[in-house]
């Protein structure tokens, strides 16, 4: 069920750049709020929509390097009301069934695990910590169709001014009693 969550948000995320800058025209009856934008953030860039009645604040960067060359490579970092830190990586193609993509930064690997053509954090606040000490995040990963490995590199500058953001246009919400 989270990944499927998190593929449909990926989903919306390629056309971000652009839905977050329009506006409706004056006088139009309130839609189903679209993304906005909440800053650019160097290689980074923040914002929120509402899904479901509730907030989704999400960061997120393009991959600077890809090999084999493709589009739609997108590293992202999600916080929900329920959840926080959700890492995924939209790769551009699907992933064969039951692979495992390893995100680097620095010396420390991070596991991912794959639905679709996406792959998520297993621990999103170890990633989210690497990703604040970092300086790239290089994932490796199986290539379509399973023959060789496909290598991707994100760029980290920016991160840590791109999560603040995101944290604080959703805060954690306080411990149920």
């Amino acid at each position: 069920m989270r990944a499927a969550i998190l593929c449909l948000a990926l989903s919306a995320l390629v056309a971000v750049p652009a839905i977050a800058q329009q506006r409706a025209p004056a006088g139009a009856a309130p839609a189903q709020q679209g993304p906005r934008r909440l800053g650019d953030f160097q290689d980074w860039i923040a914002a929120v929509h509402t899904e479901a009645g509730q907030k989704v604040c999400y960061a997120f960067t393009r991959a600077s390097r890809s090999d084999p060359a493709r589009d739609g490579v997108i590293l992202t970092v999600t916080h929900r009301a329920a959840s926080r830190d959700q890492v995924a990586l939209s790769a551009g193609y699907a992933y064969p069934r039951n692979a495992a993509v390893t995100v680097a930064v620095g010396s420390r690997e991070l596991p991912f695990y794959t639905g679709g053509n996406s792959a998520f954090a297993r621990d999103g606040r170890a990633a989210v910590a690497a990703f604040r000490g970092g300086a790239n995040a290089v994932a490796r990963g199986p290539r379509a169709g399973g023959r060789g490995t496909a290598t991707d590199t994100f760029s980290l500058t920016g991160f840590s001014a791109a999560y603040d953001a995101i944290s604080q246009e959703c805060p954690a919400s306080p411990p149920r009693r």
